[in-house]
């Protein structure tokens, strides 16, 4: 399937925009959880860093020598492991609490190293948060507040390692963007599903005319969907109408046939009854006159037959019909006609009068033509329904074979005929899209061979 038959195709639309809808959702969700819940761990990250700096706060009292010292470790056991990725330290600053002097205690976890925090103090009470450096070159989270015990003036700092806050994060990020792939997979799956089971009334509605176009059936039938229902139901009637249609015309041409040719009767009879030059252009200007009615009434009824859908002819009955009816009027002549077996489910799509018309002037011509013997094949192939009529006869030249098609051209005028046999079978074969051709035959003469579209 091409570009242009994909921007066409309804089921490619419905599909491309669902997933379109899935994935921009997709990556929306996964953004927004993913950034609530890093400012969830950042914000506990911060909280647990100010409860460390509240004990810590808590338990710093003077001892007697007026020196800083903790009434008791704190909890967390990770302050007392080297390196574990959570610190404290006290500071001492100068008199006017300006400026640190230096770390005068620190948590076990720092081992020999200290904390090089901002310069910027927070005011008495206030807590400030930074990100440093840590004692390995990792990245601390850091909260510190300044307090003031009699004359002495301390800043207080704890720190953690931002990796304890990243790591979750990413973990998470990583199961979440699984979970939500996953959970983009289904929903791909069940539009796919969706799109096929929504779109199946139109694949049955699609079956439904190709039967019709194709002959099986002359009315849409089935059972659709609500949404549909009205659609075929107007399909179906308009269908009706075009059948009446038909039936009205095909009337009014048989009624127009008897109508003329009740008065060139008469006009043939009057001129029979004389012998004079007068009686003898009359007459053949009747005959010429019945010619061109007949012909023209054929390709009018032709016509309207070819314009109506879910028409169809069991070829086998039309064959075996006009085979007995050739036998009995060239009895005479002793002729051997032989059909070859016909598969019961071969059909003409078209109407039945029309197929008689075609395979009896053919059938007819190769009875005329015909030393001994007549055969009848027919098949399904690729280009349709083929029937093929050979005859044992003379056979006629490549070069009159075009020629004999047209109207009023006969191969022999000694073999009776009007020549209009051949042109209105050609004429009938091309209102239903279909051809006929002239051959060589096997038997020696001509064969005549009909191309139609068949029921499928």
């Amino acid at each position: 399937m091409n570009l242009a038959s994909l921007r066409g195709s309804l089921r490619f639309r419905l599909l491309l925009g669902t997933l379109v809808w899935i994935v921009a959702s997709i990556v929306a969700a996964g953004w927004g959880l993913g950034n609530m819940f890093r400012q969830h761990v950042a914000a506990q990250f911060h909280a647990e860093l100010r409860t460390h700096l509240d004990q810590l706060t808590a338990q710093l009292v003077l001892d007697v020598q007026g020196q800083p010292t903790l009434t008791m470790p704190l909890s967390d056991p990770r302050l007392n492991a080297p390196f574990a990725g959570l610190y404290w330290q006290i500071d001492r600053l100068a008199g006017t609490g300006t400026r640190a002097t230096g770390a005068v205690m620190r948590s076990r976890s720092l081992w020999d190293q200290v904390l090089h925090v901002p310069v910027d103090l927070p005011a008495s009470g206030d807590v400030h948060q930074h990100r440093i450096a840590g004692p390995q070159g990792e990245m601390l989270g850091m909260v510190e507040r300044t307090v003031h015990l009699d004359d002495l003036s301390l800043r207080l700092i704890v720190a953690a390692d931002e990796g304890l806050m990243i790591e979750p994060v990413a973990r998470f990020n990583r199961e979440l963007w699984l979970a939500l792939g996953v959970l983009g997979f289904g929903l791909g799956v069940a539009a796919l599903v969706q799109v096929l089971v929504g779109l199946a009334p139109l694949r049955k509605l699609r079956d439904a005319l190709a039967r019709v176009h194709g002959g099986e059936a002359q009315r849409m039938e089935g059972t659709f969907p609500a949404e549909i229902t009205p659609l075929v139901d107007e399909f179906n009637t308009v269908l009706a109408r075009n059948a009446e249609v038909v039936e009205r015309a095909r009337t009014h041409a048989g009624n127009l046939a008897h109508a003329l040719k009740t008065p060139l009767s008469v006009l043939a009879n009057a001129a029979g009854d004389k012998q004079d030059a007068l009686a003898r252009l009359v007459a053949t200007q009747v005959e010429s006159a019945r010619k061109q009615v007949d012909y023209h009434l054929a390709r009018a009824q032709a016509a309207a037959a070819a314009r109506l859908p879910g028409a169809r002819t069991p070829l086998g009955p039309v064959v075996d019909g006009l085979v007995r009816t050739m036998r009995r009027i060239h009895a005479a002549r002793n002729l051997e006609l032989v059909v070859r077996p016909i598969p019961e489910n071969v059909a003409f799509r078209g109407e039945e009068q029309d197929l008689q018309e075609m395979l009896g002037n053919l059938l007819d011509n190769a009875c005329k033509w015909a030393s001994h013997r007549v055969e009848v094949d027919a098949a399904v192939e690729q280009d349709g329904l083929v029937v093929r009529i050979d005859d044992d006869g003379k056979g006629v030249a490549a070069a009159q074979r075009e020629a004999m098609l047209r109207r009023g051209v006969r191969a022999d005028q000694q073999v009776p005929g009007s020549g209009l046999g051949l042109a209105i079978v050609d004429d009938l074969a091309g209102m239903y899209g279909g051809q006929v051709e002239l051959a060589d035959s096997p038997l020696g003469g001509l064969r005549a061979i009909l191309k139609l579209p068949a029921v499928r």
